[in-house]
């Protein structure tokens, strides 16, 4: 694996490890006939090429990441740490050094266990694994994907009471991953999002919140916006909080019993309006003070966080109410005037 240039300048005192890896030519000569002795002999079986990414690739991944943004997070330096994340991670990413005046927190880690799905040789945009690893003494799911260089794109703690599903294994020790529209579970890994979204909005009424169990991620998100749009019209303002996808990849693994645990990203945008700005001011939580300056706002307040899950999806030969059983997230912007 060939770190970045950006990214051997962020880690300066860790040591990247770098790999080439080359492939036998062909001979195009027209071969001898072969003698009586050999006639019968089976032709060798041509050696498979390596996988896009192995297992030791991944290890390396995950090293080379843990020791560098380590680095870069006692630095302060969100511009190179940027240069590691992507996707959702990136959004996260930003939010806790900027919410924390670039003192982000640091992690402490365990000792991982790697999912790599096989893809084929010479294959690098859409290449991913995920990591099972304790940090800060929570089991958490990480996931990095590859298009120019390796970039950590999610990581979900797993939540209280709930286990990780068993990954499924090859063979040689190698994951299956699932296609955006696999319809061999109960939701296919590209409704996930959408379908999460509306259980969140709409709760236990809704004509879709059977297929996604109730809990503090699903139908309760929908009983506290019902709650806070009552409380704001009270106060005198009009209340708003929608959950929508976004164009971050979906990540599914085949587990063991025949479903996939997907991991997928939802943003949550609240909006509350004050109905006449000479009188009423809209309050400002504390947990948006860090990009808000003024502790109330005289028209708008637009808040927008987001939100990492992993769900387990029941085979569809199976079907039951997929369970959502690792979540992060945070606020990660916050506008209003």
């Amino acid at each position: 694996m060939r770190a970045s240039g950006r990214l051997k300048a962020a880690a300066l005192a860790v040591t990247l490890l770098t790999g080439t890896a080359g492939l036998a030519a062909c001979s195009g000569s027209a071969a001898p006939a072969p003698s009586k002795a050999a006639a019968g002999s089976p032709a060798p079986t041509p050696t498979p090429a390596p996988p896009a990414v192995t297992p030791d690739d991944a290890a390396e991944v995950f090293a080379e990441f843990v020791a560098t943004d380590d680095l870069l997070r006692a630095g302060g330096d969100l511009r190179l740490s940027l240069e590691i994340t992507r996707d959702s991670e990136s959004l996260l990413t930003t939010a806790a050094f900027a919410s924390t005046g670039n003192r982000p927190p640091r992690y402490t880690w365990g000792r991982p266990t790697f999912y790599v799905p096989r893809f084929p040789a010479g294959q690098r945009a859409g290449t991913w694994f995920s990591v099972l690893v304790t940090r800060d003494g929570d089991l958490t799911l990480l996931t990095f994907a590859k298009a120019a260089d390796w970039r950590l794109g999610s990581a979900t703690r797993l939540l209280e009471g709930q286990r990780a599903p068993q990954i499924a294994l090859d063979a040689d020790g190698y994951a299956t991953a699932l296609g955006a529209q696999d319809e061999s579970v109960t939701i296919s890994p590209h409704y996930m999002g959408p379908l999460h979204a509306t259980v969140a909005e709409a709760g236990a009424s809704g004509v879709t919140a059977g297929l996604l169990a109730p809990g503090p991620h699903t139908t309760d998100i929908a009983q506290e916006i019902s709650a806070e749009r009552d409380e704001a019209k009270l106060a005198g303002f009009s209340y708003d909080s929608i959950f929508s996808g976004n164009d971050h990849p979906v990540y599914a693994l085949r587990t063991s019993d025949g479903g996939a645990l997907i991991q997928y990203s939802l943003t949550r945008t609240t909006t509350t309006t004050t109905r006449t700005a000479e009188k009423d001011f809209i309050p400002v939580p504390e947990r948006a003070r860090w990009a808000i300056d003024e502790p109330v706002l005289r028209r708008t307040l637009r808040l927008s966080e987001t939100h990492q899950y992993a769900t387990a999806v029941p085979p569809f030969s199976a079907p039951a109410a997929a369970r959502v059983v690792a979540h992060d997230g945070a606020l990660t912007r916050a506008t209003g005037e």
